[in-house]
């Protein structure tokens, strides 16, 4: 699943976020969400979050048990 949907993402969620850093290179950073900071229903290069760690990227997958 993408992160390009808000209702698919919420606090607590694993993913893997793409910092703006690495956009280039398309490395991919994993974590837990803190906070959504994305306000709109559906962006297309992903929803913007904010890790429990203070990173913040843009959701490129999310990790499913």
């Amino acid at each position: 699943m993408d992160g390009q949907n808000r209702k698919d993402i919420y606090p607590g969620l694993e993913v893997g976020i793409i910092l703006k850093k690495d956009q280039r290179s398309g490395n991919i950073t994993y974590g837990v969400v803190k906070d959504l900071l994305t306000s709109s229903a559906f962006h297309s290069r992903g929803i913007k979050v904010r890790l429990e760690d203070g990173q913040v990227g843009r959701v490129a997958e999310i990790i499913e048990d």
